[in-house]
């Protein structure tokens, strides 16, 4: 398995920026899809009806979980009905490589100069940072986990977790637990035995996993009791909390990560498209999403914008990174087939 690390100079570059701080819809307008529940929710507030009021061009939603073979699916048989795509980075990477996402013209959006290094890259661009945590019911614990090796402590921690069913993260989490340094993850799990390595110690807590697949699970299943702490997206997590759910986020081993904006291959929307890139990429646009849930912009104009007291609450504040692993989103474009399919042959024995 080939290996890149990439995310240290965005972690690096967000420090410095100083965070604390059918066919076609041409007629109708675009379609946007995204990933649901409360992000798609502060996305719909904050980019798609300001969008939709300043143009006249109306925007169709629609959700999915972030699978390439949908986007494929539909570049290949030639009826493109998905315009604008929000992914993850190792998705915009398997999606250029494939072939299935536009190849941007940032002419035609914004100065790159002015997005986060690592923020621009090919076939998408950087709409905010978000990062992937774990988070536990303060009702079950007087003193709750602080740690990933927690997180993976029957024992001292005892209960079922809810896990995403997807290799990334819980892979590096495991061998992060297993006792393997953060900056060593990728050289041990580019390797054989790596792998091995983490499934072996995901073994230990097979057993008590509860598997989601959309984001808007692990707040329910937490506050529903039927799991005493999950992984999950730090915003799901905050907006739960805000709405007064007894839920504490842990930042240990954080995984920072992209979400980005990318154009379906062979969209008859093209120039629509762009449009809708040009504006979501502005700071002022950017600014007023991190109030209505906690991920941090990418427009560097954008940082300064963000509330003191609110950047504190990010991923991408100097505290919360501290704690991250540097999630290299380069490894999971070149493996996550591999690795997916390995997953769901371990979960299905």
């Amino acid at each position: 398995m080939k290996q890149h690390l990439m995310t240290k100079g965005l972690v690096a570059a967000v420090v410095a920026a100083g965070v604390f701080a059918s066919v076609a819809y041409a007629a109708d307008g675009i379609t946007v899809v995204s990933w649901g529940g409360a992000y798609q929710e502060s996305q719909r507030k904050t980019i798609f009806e300001p969008y939709a009021a300043k143009t006249g061009v109306a925007v169709k939603e629609e959700e999915y979980t972030g699978e390439v073979a949908k986007i494929r699916a539909m570049v290949e048989s030639g009826t493109v009905s998905w315009d604008v795509i929000s992914v993850d980075t190792p998705t915009a990477l398997q999606g250029c490589d494939e072939g299935v996402l536009e190849v941007l013209d940032y002419s035609r959006i914004v100065d790159k100069a002015k997005i986060l290094p690592g923020a621009a890259l090919e076939c998408a661009i950087g709409s905010d940072v978000y990062a992937t945590v774990f988070a536990y019911n303060t009702t079950k614990f007087a003193e709750g986990p602080t740690t990933i090796a927690d997180f993976f402590d029957l024992e001292k921690f005892p209960g079922k977790r809810g896990m995403q069913k997807n290799p990334m993260n819980n892979l590096e989490w495991a061998l992060i637990a297993d006792g393997v340094e953060k900056d060593k993850v990728y050289e041990v799990l580019g390797t054989p035995e790596g792998v091995d390595r983490a499934f072996a110690k995901l073994d230990t807590i097979k057993s008590q996993v509860v598997w989601w697949e959309a984001g808007a699970q692990p707040p329910q299943l937490l506050a529903d009791g039927e799991v005493v702490m999950s992984t999950a997206w730090n915003g799901r997590i905050a907006n739960a909390i805000k709405e007064g759910a007894p839920l504490k986020i842990v930042w240990d081993a954080q995984a920072p990560d992209l979400d980005m904006w990318a154009i379906a291959k062979g969209t008859p929307n093209l120039d629509q498209a762009y449009d809708f890139l040009a504006y979501a990429s502005t700071p002022e646009v950017q600014k007023d999403l991190a109030p209505m849930i906690p991920y941090g912009p990418t427009h560097i104009d954008a940082v300064a914008l963000v509330e003191p007291e609110l950047a504190k609450t990010l991923p991408t504040h100097p505290d919360n990174l501290a704690l991250a692993y540097p999630f290299s989103a380069e490894f999971w474009g070149d493996n996550m087939e591999e690795l997916r399919g390995r997953l769901n042959t371990w979960l299905a024995q």
